[in-house]
């Protein structure tokens, strides 16, 4: 596909900013609002679980439920990336999001809402989730030319981090000055302006035809990926990490902070691990080492930090440091893992490989969401949480001893 830009405005004085292309402003305009909703939601949600009399076994089948649906329907959002207009997919999920946020948030706020019904309306946004993440990763790569798209990845990256930041900051407080309902109600309202933004991009609607079935198309891209070593072993380090860190994250963290420490506490706690974020993206743009996964997978074991000042600690500001750099870590890496997967997948399979990643990545979460309360419980809340920060940091170490991992180098092209 031929990649839509602006011409510069400026003349070609060094290192120039992705954001000259309106292209690529419309996308992370977008993006970024819905960051800045997704981040409050979970913060609610787990809020409204509680408020209605929810068990820590129940709060994890709830957020299981969002990411079975998630997974099941990636693949078939993947597929259709590569099918059809990735522009009206992303549209089109946005408004939908808008609508089932909206109606989720009504019975909060009328007090109507069960622990049934979150999960349904849940398992709903999930679906539609699902069906807009691999186009909208996928579309970096369609608006920005290749000497950009190292920049653009690590500042599409920034971006949607500090809203996300200021989302987990705003949701805590919101859920504890007027309700879980109104803090949903902000998520609507963001998922409306995303798809006006993207409603504005100028991108081809027309993809290449495809003579195979939908079934073909899919295991084509279950060969990119395995053409790949580097691909498919993070994948499946990913798995292990999100097996063991969504229940900690999703499940403990508001429990053990939220309601061990206070409410608004577990929200400055999700502030400051975005704040990772933020400080990690910044870092990645000057930051550009040859080895990208191998440097990625250093940082990313930085991520046990977190439960492990979560578990030891009973004050806020050993766990407000202990996520932040967690994010920190994190964010090195998914950025290098990003830059990887645009500068060696072809554009035309690139939503297919991103569903891959999505599903082989977060296939066990909802496992993991399920298993938590009644594993935590019987061990101990603190212990489980050790045993999570030596998983995810010690397979992070693991991982730098994989060939593919350590072979692989940033193009010369990526500025």
């Amino acid at each position: 596909m031929t990649v839509t830009t602006d011409p510069p405005t400026d003349p070609p004085t060094g290192r120039r900013s992705p954001l000259r292309h309106r292209n690529f402003r419309r996308l992370v305009t977008g993006t970024a609002a819905s960051s800045l909703g997704n981040a409050i939601t979970p913060v609610a949600l787990a809020f409204a679980v509680l408020d209605l009399g929810g068990t820590v076994t129940q709060l994890g089948i709830v957020e299981a439920v969002f990411a079975t649906c998630q997974v099941v329907t990636t693949l078939a959002g993947g597929v259709l990336g590569d099918r059809v207009s990735r522009k009206v997919m992303m549209e089109g999920t946005a408004a939908i999001s808008a609508v089932v946020a909206g109606a989720l948030a009504a019975t909060v706020i009328l007090g109507i809402a069960t622990i049934p019904s979150i999960a349904v309306m849940g398992g709903l946004a999930g679906i539609v989730a699902a069906l807009n993440q691999p186009s909208a990763m996928a579309m970096t790569k369609v608006v920005v030319p290749a000497e950009d798209l190292g920049a653009a990845v690590s500042l599409r990256s920034l971006l949607q981090t500090t809203a996300s930041t200021i989302g987990y900051a705003l949701g805590g407080v919101l859920v504890a000055a007027v309700g879980p309902g109104w803090a949903i109600t902000v998520d609507a309202l963001t998922f409306a302006v995303a798809a006006v933004a993207y409603a504005g991009m100028r991108v081809p609607h027309e993809r290449p035809p495809h003579k195979a079935s939908m079934l073909g198309d899919l295991a084509e891209g279950f060969r990119e990926v395995m053409r790949h070593s580097w691909l498919w072993f993070l994948i499946l380090q990913a798995l292990l990490y999100h097996l063991f860190w969504s229940g900690a994250h999703s499940v403990l963290g508001p429990i053990v902070v939220g309601e061990g420490i206070g409410r608004a506490s577990w929200g400055f706690a999700l502030a400051a691990l975005m704040a990772g974020f933020i400080v990690g993206g910044l870092f990645c743009l000057r930051f550009r080492p040859r080895r990208l996964l191998s440097v990625g997978v250093f940082f990313l074991a930085m991520t046990g930090l977190f439960p492990i000042s979560m578990a030891v600690s009973d004050t806020l500001w050993p766990i407000l440091l202990g996520a932040f750099l967690h994010g920190f870590g994190l964010q090195v890496f998914d950025i290098f893992w990003q830059i990887a997967i645009q500068q060696e997948i072809p554009e035309e399979k690139l939503s297919r490989v991103y569903s891959f990643d999505i599903v082989g990545s977060f296939v066990a979460r909802p496992l993991g969401l399920a298993l938590v309360g009644p594993v935590a419980v019987a061990v101990g809340f603190d212990t489980w949480l050790l045993v999570v920060a030596a998983v995810i940091s010690g397979s992070a170490l693991l991982s730098i001893s994989f060939a593919g991992v350590r072979r692989l180098e940033r193009t010369p092209d990526q500025v």
